[in-house]
């Protein structure tokens, strides 16, 4: 793979638009990030759950305010990167002019990464593979095909972030957001389909990157860019190198902030926090700065702040300085994954004790168990209605899915990601009310 290839300023469903214009595609990366951040499903994510349970009288962060953070440390890891290569190669602008957008590439492509979660964290996406692997979804299996089957039994918010991205939704045009296919390429983290995924023994195979509906939109994408094909049937590709930058981001963002949102709801002391950041800062004069300052929210803020800076140095270096390995889709491991010590061992004992205190910790397992209830209980009720749609109770619950997730297809697959479309954009507000509304828990207002 080369850098000339892999930063295509063509744009999805408008192709020939900017084809060739290298100097009028400079700011096409930064209109893929303001579509993104002006979009509904973007602004959703302020109602869709990150770690803890959205907020009562102490704020946490959601998905929005945690794809604001990744986005603006991808930005920084692209600039690192950009400005390492051009402090070595003079000539690098003129032989690669689109390399000075990588900040902007990565920095729309971290905006977008979380697009295609559902509501209540990551066990949304459990809920719905559950309805399908336990529950009445079960007795679909024979309707689809086998690949399309492992789509819904594995359901993927990576997947699901491409789709929304590129599917041409009724009423909204053939082009989806119309993004670079440089910024399409660099959400896909695992650039596999979901039948040759959560292989773990290559990085690009750990989960998959799209559904079988959007395979051949993305053999497009791929062939755009040169990715690197490792095999046609199950089809898999390796990785865009710009992916690394984004996935680096995510980590960096969601292990140190999830820490402060622990303070915050008093999970964790202050004490336990200092002693995993105060080593990330590398600042000889941090512990007299602390000293200075009364309020433990403000002391960890300011090592959060200095502890992300390292880590986006450290992993900046480590692209930088396995760049060949990269390009060649020989690197096999995550840029967090490979910083150097004492960082290393620090970010791996924050894990653990995330794992431990934090993702175990009894609001976040309710709101999980709640997930399951809620999205396997919408899914049961309106799978049934589009697919046999034969009652009058059955057109009733059609009539409140939103004609732009409606298909004319008849095939039971597409008429399947009809709903999951509908139910996974939904913010967990908005599934809880529907899921009681719809099982007679409460009744709708009037008002």
């Amino acid at each position: 793979m080369n850098w000339e290839k892999l930063l295509s300023a063509k744009r999805w469903g408008n192709e020939d638009r900017f084809a060739g214009n290298q100097k009028e595609a400079r700011s096409e990366f930064q209109r893929d990030y303001d579509r993104i951040i002006f979009s509904s499903p973007f602004r959703r994510l302020q109602n869709k759950t990150q770690v803890f349970p959205l907020p009562g009288s102490v704020f946490v962060h959601n998905r929005l305010t945690h794809s604001l953070e990744v986005a603006s440390v991808g930005r920084s890891l692209g600039t690192i990167f950009y400005n390492r290569m051009k402090d070595t190669d003079a000539q690098i602008d003129e032989r690669c002019p689109l390399l000075c957008e990588i900040g902007n590439i990565v920095a729309s492509a971290c905006l977008a990464h979380d697009l295609g979660n559902p509501a209540f964290g990551h066990s949304g996406e459990s809920a719905i593979s559950y309805y399908f692997t336990d529950g009445d979804g079960a007795v679909y299996k024979d309707k689809v095909t086998a690949h399309q089957w492992q789509d819904l039994i594995n359901f993927e918010g990576n997947a699901n972030a491409l789709r929304i991205l590129t599917h041409p939704f009724a009423g909204k045009g053939t082009g989806g957001f119309a993004l670079t296919y440089a910024t399409l390429a660099a959400i896909a983290k695992y650039p596999c389909a979901s039948v040759a995924g959560h292989n773990k023994q290559h990085i690009f195979t750990k989960k998959y990157g799209f559904f079988q509906s959007e395979q051949s939109g993305f053999e497009r994408i791929a062939a755009e860019m040169d990715l690197i094909k490792v095999q046609d049937s199950p089809l898999v590709y390796k990785r865009h190198p710009l992916v690394y930058l984004v996935e680096a981001a995510d980590d960096i963002c969601y292990n140190i902030i999830d820490l402060e949102d622990a303070h915050r709801l008093k999970i964790l002391t202050y004490a336990e926090v200092e002693g995993l950041l105060l080593p990330l800062c590398n600042d000889i004069k941090m512990r007299a700065r602390l000293n200075e300052i009364e309020d433990d929210d403000a002391k960890i803020t300011l090592m959060r702040a200095k502890s992300i800076s390292t880590l986006i140095g450290l992993c900046a270096n480590v692209f930088y300085t396995e760049q060949e390995a990269i390009l060649r889709g020989d690197f096999n491991k995550s840029l967090m994954d490979t910083i150097e010590e004492p960082f290393l061992s620090v970010m791996k004992k924050i894990e653990s004790i995330s794992v431990k205190r934090i993702y175990n910790y009894s609001s976040v397992v309710q709101i999980e168990v709640a997930g399951y209830r809620v999205m396997g209980g919408l899914l049961e009720e309106f799978i049934p209605a589009y697919l046999q749609n034969n009652s009058k109770y059955h057109e009733k619950l059609v009539e409140l899915i939103p004609g732009q997730f409606l298909t004319t297809s008849t095939d039971p697959y597409s008429k399947i990601q009809t709903v999951l479309d509908f139910v996974s954009g939904m913010t967990d507000i908005y599934a809880v009310e529907l899921f009681r509304k719809i099982k007679g828990i409460s009744f709708p207002s009037m008002s």
